[in-house]
């Protein structure tokens, strides 16, 4: 008896093992590809000088990006929720090294566009299969996974314009084909991430094919899930609203208003990603101990004073706000995307595409209108209007209270 518990043991010890290191892998995988994708934005100071470029055609650079990204996924999560494709996270990262490869080279504002598109169709791939095998790998706890797997890509958003900062601003457009090298590490820690989810999760699947499983239902009415999904959609549309003004022009705020060098701006805009990376470490955890509507109520509301305090401060305080803005309004994402996961069970691909999607194709939007108005009436009253996005969070008080308690073992 007591061998057959400690083998028992043992196995669910290695099963949380082996679910730990696959979160690990997703993560620093997502830490690779933002970071790779950041490099595009990170560049916008050197490529505007370069091509001689409008703030609205900075945006257009962006809006190719994430109407990509957009448009992709939620088709992407629709299909993988029927066929699941575990080595598409390798084929996405390839787009993504194309990419690369092409803006390193790039030699006029037609090949930035497309290149811009190429790294956009990676991410349309990889977000929503690797969202998916999080869940999977997540034993139940599935806002603790989901910050897991966010904290990689929002630390990798933060080491982009880092990375700019340091080496591609000073050794030029070119250097950015070094960073191939992370492109193809992420291929193959994808790869063998694929290989896990299909020997684990894929060789049960031909078992299951003469038994049709009862749909999940969910936890409530068909009518509030729909009223529920707009309420998130708008609270989605409230923070990358926001967010695609700071990681689009937020370099350019600084140079115009406080006369800083490009490295200082990108320093700042790292100190402002780092913070979203410490914040979305948090979300997901929290959300499954005290609710993720609670969660979701602070992170967009909550930063409302921070937001409207903003554009009346000096460069000492300007950073400070943006830290707390960062830390504040990035814990929302996780909670979000379990909420509407456990609003709609089963479909987790779909889900998940459709948010990842909806998030890049408002940044998009919202950096190509906020470059027109930017033009139109200048940098700095693009964050006096955006400073009332945040109070769109009042929203969350309408979301349904329910609670799906975390399994602590299996799938």
């Amino acid at each position: 008896m007591a061998k057959s518990f400690a083998a028992v043991s043992n196995s669910v010890e290695q099963a949380l093992q082996t679910r730990f290191k696959v979160l690990l892998a997703l993560s620093f995988s997502h830490f690779l590809n933002d970071m790779l994708q950041s490099l595009v934005v990170a560049l916008y100071p050197l490529i505007k000088g370069e091509f001689h470029l409008s703030f609205v055609e900075i945006g257009a650079i962006s809006l190719t990006y994430q109407i990509c990204a957009s448009l992709l996924q939620p088709l992407v999560g629709i299909y993988t929720d029927k066929h699941p494709q575990p080595y598409s996270l390798s084929m996405g990262m390839g787009f993504t090294l194309s990419g690369l490869v092409l803006l390193a080279v790039a030699a006029n504002y037609g090949s930035v566009l497309a290149a811009a598109a190429l790294i956009g169709a990676g991410s349309a791939i990889f977000h929503p299969e690797s969202s998916r095998i999080a869940r999977l790998a997540s034993g139940g706890r599935h806002g603790l996974a989901q910050s897991i797997f966010q904290v990689g890509g929002n630390s990798g958003s933060a080491v982009g314009p880092l990375a700019a900062a340091l080496i591609i601003i000073p050794f030029g457009q070119s250097s950015i084909a070094w960073f191939a090298f992370a492109a193809l590490l992420a291929m193959l820690i994808l790869a063998l991430v694929g290989t896990w989810f299909k020997r684990q999760h894929l060789k049960v699947e031909p078992a299951k094919r003469g038994a049709a499983p009862a749909p999940l239902a969910p936890p409530v009415s068909s009518r509030r899930v729909a009223w529920a999904m707009g309420i998130l959609v708008l609270l989605l549309f409230s923070k990358y609203f926001y967010i695609a003004s700071i990681t689009s022009y937020y370099s350019f705020y600084l140079i115009d208003r406080f006369h800083v060098t490009v490295e200082s701006a990108q320093l700042h805009l790292f100190v402002f990603l780092a913070a979203s990376a410490i914040g979305t470490l948090f979300g997901g955890p929290i959300g499954d101990r005290i609710g993720r509507k609670r969660v979701i109520w602070a992170s967009i509301l909550g930063v409302a004073p921070f937001t409207l305090a903003l554009p009346y401060l000096n460069l000492y305080w300007t950073g400070i706000m943006t830290f707390m803005i960062g830390l504040i309004l990035s814990s929302a994402f996780s909670a979000i995307l379990v909420f509407a996961q456990e609003l709609v069970p089963g479909k987790v691909g779909t889900v998940s595409g459709l948010f990842f999607g909806f998030a890049f194709g408002i940044g998009g939007i919202g950096a190509a209108l906020l470059g027109a108005l930017a033009d139109a009436r200048g940098i700095e009253y693009v964050y006096r209007l955006c400073a009332y996005l945040p109070l769109l969070g009042m929203a969350a008080a309408f979301l349904p209270d329910f609670e799906i308690k975390p399994r602590t073992s299996g799938r």
